[in-house]
C-alpha cells in the first residue's frame, strides 16, 4: 500500500492522523459559541455631513446618539460578543464605566437596536 501522505510536510504524517472520537463533531462544538452582537436589520449609524453628531437611523426614524453610545454601537458589526464590547470599551480597571456598557447594551437589546446570534 503507498503513502497516501508522502510528499506532504512531516507534521502530516500517517502516523499522527487521529481517529474520529464519538460526539467530536461541528454541533457538539458550536454549543458553547457565543453569541455576537450585531446592529438589527434595518439600522445603521450614520454621520450627518452638515457636522453634526452621530445617529441611529430605524424604521421608525433617526436617534441622536452622543460619542460614546455611537462608539459602543459601532463595536457591534457581529464580530464581538457582549464581555468583548464591554472589555475594548471599559477595560478591566473600570468595572463602573463596566456596567454602564452593560446597562447601555441590555438598554440597545431591549429597543431593538442590537441582536445576539
Amino acid at each position: 500500500m503507498s503513502n497516501v501522505f508522502a510528499g506532504w510536510p512531516a507534521a502530516c504524517s500517517s502516523a499522527q492522523v487521529m481517529p474520529a472520537q464519538a460526539g467530536n463533531n461541528m454541533r457538539a462544538k458550536s454549543s458553547t459559541r457565543r453569541p455576537k452582537l450585531r446592529l438589527a436589520p434595518a439600522h445603521r449609524l450614520q454621520r450627518p455631513p452638515a457636522g453634526g453628531g452621530p445617529v441611529l437611523v430605524t424604521r421608525s426614524g433617526r436617534v441622536r446618539l452622543n460619542a460614546n453610545a455611537a462608539a459602543i454601537l459601532a463595536l457591534c458589526d457581529g464580530t464581538y460578543t457582549r464581555a468583548d464590547i464591554v472589555t475594548r470599551v471599559a477595560g478591566t480597571a473600570d468595572p463602573t464605566l463596566a456596567a454602564d456598557v452593560r446597562a447601555f447594551l441590555e438598554a440597545a437589546r431591549r429597543s431593538g437596536w442590537v441582536v445576539e446570534r
